[in-house]
C-alpha cells in the first residue's frame, strides 16, 4: 500500500473535495451533528484559502493507492514561525501513515522557505490530531491566539537539513 503526497492547488477539483470533507468533519464533530451542504458551503467561504498558495504558504494532496485521500496546508506567520492548518485524513485512509507523511511533507517545505518552527492549534475533540501531532515531535506550549476553537496549541523546532552526500 502506497502513499504519496505532493504540492497541489488548494482549488484543484480533489483538494476542494478534501477541503469539504475536513470542514464537514470538524463542523460535524463540534455541533455533534453532520455539517449541511449549506453550513460546509458557508464554512468554506472567506476561510483564509488563499494563503495555502505562495508566496504566503503551501498545500499538499497525500494520495492513497492514487486516489486523494488527505491534505494540509501550511501559512507563513513570520521569518521563523509557519502555521500548519487544515491537516486532514479521510476516516477510512487513518492508521495507514498517511498523517505522519503530511507533516513531513510540510515540515520539508517549511524548512525550504526558510522557516525553523512549525505551529498548529487544535480543539480538544480532535483526539487523532492531537495524537498524530504529539507522535510526530509537537510539543504543547502555551498559546499563540485566541482563535473561537483553539483549545490546545503545539509546536516543533525544525533542524536543519544536513547537505546531501
Amino acid at each position: 500500500m502506497t502513499w504519496t503526497v505532493a504540492p497541489e492547488p488548494v482549488d484543484s477539483a480533489e483538494a476542494a473535495l478534501l477541503r469539504r470533507d475536513y470542514y464537514g468533519e470538524v463542523a460535524g464533530r463540534y455541533w455533534g451533528r453532520p455539517a449541511t451542504a449549506e453550513e460546509i458551503d458557508e464554512g468554506l467561504t472567506d476561510d483564509g484559502a488563499e494563503l495555502l498558495a505562495a508566496p504566503s504558504g503551501a498545500f499538499v494532496v497525500g494520495r492513497f493507492e492514487g486516489r486523494a485521500a488527505a491534505c494540509a496546508g501550511l501559512v507563513l506567520v513570520d521569518a521563523d514561525t509557519a502555521e500548519l492548518t487544515r491537516v486532514f485524513v479521510r476516516p477510512e485512509f487513518r492508521g495507514t501513515g498517511g498523517g505522519g507523511l503530511l507533516l513531513a511533507a510540510l515540515e520539508e517545505r517549511a524548512r525550504a522557505l526558510g522557516r525553523s518552527r512549525l505551529r498548529l492549534d487544535t480543539r480538544n475533540d480532535l483526539v487523532e490530531a492531537r495524537g498524530l501531532y504529539a507522535k510526530h515531535g509537537y510539543r504543547e506550549v502555551p498559546a499563540f491566539n485566541r482563535g473561537p476553537y483553539a483549545e490546545h496549541w503545539f509546536a516543533k523546532e525544525l533542524a536543519a537539513e544536513a547537505p546531501a552526500g
